[in-house]
Parts: C-alpha cells; structure tokens; sequence
C-alpha cells in the first residue's frame, strides 16, 4: 500500500519517490501472504507529522481518540498511518484487524527488525487509512530492547522509512510511562493528551507533562505538546465544568475546544471493527471527532 513501489500499467514497477500519480490506479502490495487492493484517486507525498497520543492513566479515551481522529482525518482526505503501539491491541481490533489475523506485528519489527512496510494492513480500502497492528506479544517488546543500544530510538528509525507517504502518522501509546511510550515521543512530533474530566486525571498529567519534558530535554528536542482533549464530557456533572475551568486555567490554548462527549455509539463502534466515523457518522461522537480533526488541521497551517 504505501513504501517504495506501486502498481502501474503494463505491470511495471516505479519509484514512488518524487512522483505525481493523477490518475486512478490500483495498489497491490503481499502483505502476510495476503493481496490487498488500496484504491486511490491521486498519490501525493505526505508531509509525514506524527503525534503520539498519551496518558498514563487508563479509561481516559486515548484507544478511542486515536482511532477515530485517524478515521476523521482519513475522511478529509489525509494519507493517515495508525500504529498501534498498546499491547491491549484495542486499536487494531476496533478497525477489525485482531490478533491472529496477520503473523507479523509491530512487536515483530521491534525484535526482528521485520520492515513496517511488511506489517502495514488496510482495514477499509476505501478510507486512507492503515494501520500497523499490535498484540499482546508486545507486551514482551520492552524486556527484550533492554540490551539494544539506542533501545529509545527503535520506533523512530522504523516510522522514518514511511514517514513521507502519509499526512499524519498517529501512534496510540500503552497506559503506562515505560519503554514503548519514550520509544513513541522519541518518534513524535508532538503529543496528543486525552483528559477525562475527573479529578484523578488532573492527578496523573503532572507526571505524564514531567516525562514528556524529560524526553524533549534528553531525546527529543523537537517535541511539543499538540493541545489536550477533553473526553467523556458529561455537561450533566458539575465537576465536568470545574475540571475544565481548572485545565483551562493552567493550559489555556493549549486545550482543544472541542470536547469529546459520553456517547453511545463511541462505545459500541469497536465490537463493530468499525470507527465511530463508519459507524454512524450523524452521531454526537463521530460529529465531534469530526469537528476535532478540522481544529486539528487547522492548527498545523
């Protein structure tokens, strides 16, 4: 689907790099011993920004944000790479990739250096969106970097050979602060941080803000804070709007001004395979996933 080479007439072979394909094609890549066909009305190469969404605290929303502001972004017509970094492997699952499916994962590329053109899988052709799928082997991951040199910097040479066939590569990190998150900010460009408005959340984001400066102090200097997203926004809760006010106070414009809403349908989209996006797209949630990615956008210009 996306890498060095695409399907042109007369079953020859071309160079991606530095072209301009405006034309209809078909896209055939062997990807675990299966044909995928990507469908594209133009190819243009992507600017390759990656965001890595993260907290350490769990049940905040981050699997659904990344799965549906990828989805979201795919609709505007982005190139997006999803990579689903969390061993809990919710994001695969809820684009209908499970684990089983396909014998490489991202755990493979981390420990047999397998090239992440090779685990790339496309849930949908009609959407450009792909995305490198995860189990729980890579739960595994970070014990066996322990010996390798430059152990945090392992994802970031992977996304680099991938990085400019796509608009937006967004990792969805693990709920935790250790190896598989440094490798993820050592490879962002910037962080996506998804906040549940409840006092507890606040609690955990002093520590998240903590490692992320010790990363850009130490790793990588380049990073920054893309803004945080509020989620799981119930305007029946008084302590929605305090936690808000109090998020505000401390971030300002850093905070997204969509907010993500409790709604029903973010919930049941996953036992679908389906992002929120496919799912039901007159919904509250994909309506507000779809006014996040145009904010979005509009703040890299």
């Amino acid at each position: 689907m996306v890498g060095e080479n695409i399907y042109l007439r007369k079953n020859q072979w071309r160079s991606v790099k530095n072209v301009v394909v405006r034309k209809k094609m078909n896209y055939k890549r062997e990807t675990n011993k299966q044909l995928i066909t990507f469908y594209m009305e133009t190819l243009i190469l992507g600017s390759g920004k990656i965001i890595a969404i993260a907290n350490q605290k769990g049940g905040v929303g981050k699997t659904t944000s990344a799965v549906n502001l990828s989805a979201a972004l795919a609709r505007k017509k982005k190139k997006v790479l999803l990579v689903d970094s969390d061993p809990q492997g919710n994001a695969s699952s809820g684009l209908g990739v499970h684990q089983g499916d396909h014998e490489s994962q991202l755990y493979h590329c981390y420990t047999q250096e397998i090239p992440l053109t090779n685990v790339l899988v496309v849930p949908n052709k009609k959407v450009k969106l792909a995305i490198v799928p995860s189990g729980i082997d890579l739960a595994a991951a970070e014990m066996e970097l322990f010996p390798v040199e430059k152990r945090e910097y392992v994802l970031n040479q992977m996304l680099d050979t991938v990085k400019n066939d796509f608009d937006y590569i967004i990792i969805d990190c693990p709920p935790s602060l250790g190896l598989l998150t440094i490798n993820s900010l050592t490879a962002a460009d910037s962080v996506l941080i998804p906040m549940q408005c409840e006092y507890f959340a606040m609690e955990g984001l002093a520590q998240l803000i903590k490692t992320i400066r010790s990363v850009k102090k130490s790793l990588n200097k380049e990073l920054y804070i893309e803004g945080l997203l509020l989620t799981m926004f119930d305007k029946r809760n008084r302590l929605t709007f305090q936690v808000e006010a109090e998020i505000k106070k401390h971030f300002g414009d850093q905070v997204f001004k969509t907010v993500i809403p409790r709604n029903v349908r973010l919930s049941e989209c996953p036992s679908h395979g389906q992002s929120v996006i496919e799912y039901d797209v007159k919904s509250t949630g994909a309506q507000a996933y779809i006014k996040l990615a145009n904010e979005f956008v509009k703040k890299q210009k």
